[in-house]
Formats: C-alpha cells, sequence, structure tokens
C-alpha cells in the first residue's frame, strides 16, 4: 500500500465555472461532476489570473504567480523557473504521469508524458476527445494503482476547447433549432471577423447563422466529457483508491462564447476567461458537501495539495493551501490580484472585489480602448467601461498593480515578464509589439491550411496507434 496518499488532478482545458450545472447553470451539462463534487469542497470563487494554457498550467503546477514561473505566453518553452509539483512529488517518491501534454513546459518533472489526438475538422467530425484520452488513461490508472508508489496522475481534457464537435447525442442535447435558418443573423459578426473566420469554417456547419448552435456544441462537449469523466471515476472507486487518493477537479482558464467579440476561444481579461472550477475531495481529510465562497487562486492548488499529503514545499510559494479553510477556519479571501494574458493580445490588470482594470500592453485585433474599467458589482457583464468616467480609480488601481509589479520585480530578480516578451502573440516569426489595431487585425489570422495539416498529421498518429 502506498505510505502517502495518491494525487488524481482532472484539469479541463477551456471550461468556464459558469457553464457547469455544479456552479448553477441553467442546463444539466455535469450531473457527474456534480455528484462527484459533493463528496468535497467546491471553491465558488476560482480565478485563473494568468492566462491562456502555458502560464495557466505553470500556475497550477508551482503555486507561484507569473514572476515566480516566469511565463506568461502560450508559446512559452521554458523551462519552467520553478520546481513543479510533479518535480517535488517525485522526489517524494511518487509516480508521475500525465495525459494530455507530451512536450515542455508543462510536462516538467513528468515521468511518463502522453498525448492524444483533440483537433478535427467538420467533414472529420464526431470529435471523441475524451474516450480518446479514456483509452489511455484506463490503463495508466490501473498500472498505476498497482505499481507499489503513491502516484501522481494529471489528465487533461479537451472537450470544451475549440473545436467543439461533441459525438451524439451530445451535438444535439442542447440545441432543437435550425443552426442554418437564413433568417438569423446571430452569426455575422462572428464570421466577419477576419482573424479567426477561416479557422471557424474549418469547424462549424457550413452555412451556420445561429451562435447559439456554437454555445449548445460547447455545451454538449462538456455533457460529454462528463459522462466519460463519471466512468473514469468510477473505474478509480473500483480499483480501491477512493480511501487514500486525493483528487482535484479544475481549468486552467475558462471561455469567451460571445461576449466581448472574443469568439469561441480564451482571450481576453474579462470574467468569462477568468472564473473557473475548483474542487478537492478525499475521504478522511476533507469534509463533504462544502460550498466556500471567497476568491482563491490558481496558485493555490500547489500548496494545497502539498498540505494534505503532509509534504513540505521545497520551494517558496506565493499561493497559500486552503485546507484550513475547508477545515472550517477563517480565511482571507485574495481580495486583489493581478492579472495577465499574452494569447492574441497582449495585456494586464488588476482586480479586486468592485473594480477590474485592464491595461493593454500594444494595440489589439478588436481596435479595442487601452484601458478599460468596469464595476464588477453594477456591471458583472462587464458591458461599460467607465475609464473615462472614472479617471480617479483608474489612477489608483494603476498605482496598486505597479506598486505590486515593483516589488514582485524587486524579490525575483527578474524583470516583469509581460514587459520582456515582445512577441507574446507568438504567431509571427520575428514580429515585435504592434504598431496599431490595424496592424494587429490584418498580421494575426488562425491559418487554416496549417491547422488542417496538424489535423491529418494528428489522424495519421490515430490510425498507426490504432484508434478508429
Amino acid at each position: 500500500m502506498p505510505t502517502r496518499p495518491n494525487v488524481l488532478m482532472i484539469a479541463m482545458d477551456s471550461l468556464r465555472a459558469d457553464h457547469m450545472s455544479l456552479y448553477g447553470y441553467r442546463r444539466l451539462t455535469t450531473p457527474h461532476l456534480d455528484r462527484f463534487a459533493r463528496g468535497g469542497a467546491v471553491f465558488e470563487q476560482a480565478f485563473s489570473p494568468h492566462v491562456p494554457t502555458t502560464p495557466a498550467f505553470s500556475n497550477v503546477l508551482t503555486g507561484r504567480d507569473c514572476f515566480g514561473t516566469g511565463m506568461v505566453s502560450l508559446r512559452d518553452a521554458g523551462p519552467i523557473r520553478a520546481p513543479t509539483l510533479a518535480q517535488m512529488l517525485a522526489a517524494e517518491g511518487y509516480a508521475t504521469s500525465c495525459i494530455g501534454f507530451n512536450t515542455p513546459p508543462v510536462t516538467q518533472g513528468f515521468e511518463t508524458c502522453q498525448d492524444y489526438p483533440s483537433w478535427g475538422s467538420w467533414a472529420e467530425r464526431p470529435l471523441p476527445k475524451a474516450e480518446r484520452l479514456a483509452q489511455l488513461a484506463v490503463p495508466e490508472l490501473r498500472r498505476l494503482a498497482g505499481c507499489g508508489r503513491p502516484f501522481f496522475l494529471m489528465l487533461r481534457t479537451m472537450d470544451v476547447h475549440s473545436p467543439y464537435l461533441p459525438p451524439p447525442p451530445f451535438d444535439r442535447m442542447f440545441y432543437g433549432g435550425n443552426e442554418c435558418d437564413p433568417a438569423n443573423k446571430s452569426m455575422e459578426p462572428v464570421l466577419a471577423f477576419k482573424p479567426f473566420r477561416d479557422y471557424f469554417g474549418l469547424w462549424m456547419p457550413p452555412g451556420i447563422t445561429d451562435k447559439d448552435y456554437v454555445i449548445a456544441q460547447y455545451d454538449g462537449a462538456a455533457a460529454y466529457m462528463d459522462a466519460c469523466l463519471g466512468n473514469l471515476l468510477a473505474l478509480a472507486g473500483a480499483l480501491g483508491l477512493e480511501g487514500d487518493t486525493l483528487f482535484v477537479l479544475l481549468a486552467d482558464h475558462g471561455e469567451s462564447l460571445d461576449e466581448h467579440a472574443c469568439y469561441f476561444d480564451h482571450h481576453g481579461l474579462y470574467e468569462p476567461t477568468l472564473q473557473v472550477p475548483l474542487v478537492f475531495r478525499m475521504a478522511g481529510r476533507i469534509p463533504a458537501g462544502l460550498r466556500l465562497p471567497g476568491n482563491c487562486l490558481l496558485q493555490d492548488v500547489t500548496p494545497t495539495v502539498l498540505d494534505v499529503l503532509g509534504i513540505k514545499a521545497s520551494s517558496e510559494l506565493d499561493g497559500r493551501s486552503l485546507l484550513p479553510q475547508m477545515r472550517g477556519r477563517r480565511a482571507a479571501p485574495a481580495s486583489e490580484f493581478y492579472l495577465t494574458e499574452c494569447t492574441w493580445m497582449r495585456k494586464h490588470g488588476w482586480r479586486t472585489p468592485e473594480w477590474k482594470l485592464i491595461r493593454a500592453l500594444e494595440p489589439d485585433f478588436h481596435f479595442s480602448p487601452e484601458v478599460e474599467l468596469y464595476n464588477l458589482v453594477e456591471d458583472p457583464q462587464e458591458r461599460v467601461n467607465l475609464a473615462r468616467k472614472e479617471p480617479g480609480v483608474v489612477a489608483l488601481l494603476g498605482e496598486r498593480m505597479e506598486a505590486w509589479i515593483a516589488r514582485r520585480e524587486k524579490e525575483t530578480g527578474a524583470a516583469s515578464p509581460m514587459r520582456a516578451d515582445l512577441r507574446s502573440h507568438g504567431m509571427v516569426e520575428g514580429q515585435g509589439p504592434f504598431e496599431s489595431s490595424q496592424q494587429a487585425y490584418d498580421t494575426l489570422h488562425v491559418n487554416p491550411m496549417r491547422v488542417g495539416r496538424t489535423v491529418r498529421t494528428l489522424v495519421e498518429k490515430l490510425r498507426a496507434l490504432g484508434y478508429a
């Protein structure tokens, strides 16, 4: 028997909290995860402060902020500046395995890494991402359960990451209309957005007119993922892992669907991209049936895991353990925190319980203003930019953000990674910061030919591995 608890982390790429029935969504998208989460602690206000995937997972797996990891861009190659949870647990005798990544920097410290094809086109639908994950996860979970060592297994699902192409019946589960109704014009602004238009054409129905169909595909993909994860969690129980395994459910970031013109992607420092699910469950160590308010951050995951396992961190952490809060102690929430994004845009910001400040570090392809300010209490959908109306609030939040950046630069001895990385959009070789929004709009383009080549390569690999 393992001398320490196992860790099974399920990281659901691009799953926004408010589209889970676990968090009150009107559609029953996650019934199996809802039931599983009732056996543990659900954090109702969890945030991913550093998006997209690479900095977010670096944040999760180190307990450090972006200054501690050095990771801010999707295409950061690493290495991550801080020890990862996989490295820390390996030093304690854990077997470490990851499914869903097979390249650095997120794989840093894992002994075994496997990936599965998660891209496809409309012509190649459906795209059974969760079943492909399960084909790797089931034998790996069985292997680890019998290896005689405690293990850390991280599974990354890709179902609600575009393209959203869930198999039947999930593709029509939440939609009964005509997605190509000529009277519906809701897709016109989506398809008019040149940088993404050709990519959307690769995986959306030809002639699509209704954006609600695409949203229903996202929700259907969540429900499909949930059903498959329900089976994996049942297998963990059948293998006798329930009593000595810490389960962690989270997302690296959320997803914008039709908000703020950030169509069906995860850029923009708005709430749909930042708010994520976070659940911890372990029989005997974490009380069941908890729903905990107050802000927490993804950098709190590693400190919490180490605390539950009784392992001292091998280096300084920026996050804090959430275990005392789960055991009934009062804890001050993360009242204000720094935000970054380096996806298609390079921006940073400062969030408090009432306000969110967003500053562009170069012109973006949405032609957005350089400064945005939202009152999150009166305007939770972030529809009214108050930057001009409230210059005093802009100045105050800007001063607090800059003071925090200066402190972190002094503590880490490194310049702000947001200001040091001048090619954060990473799509054009040798391209520095954009000088205008028009330049960004004309330059950034998801090339469907490139995506198509990637898809064909992955399909060939899939068939070589014996997948249908």
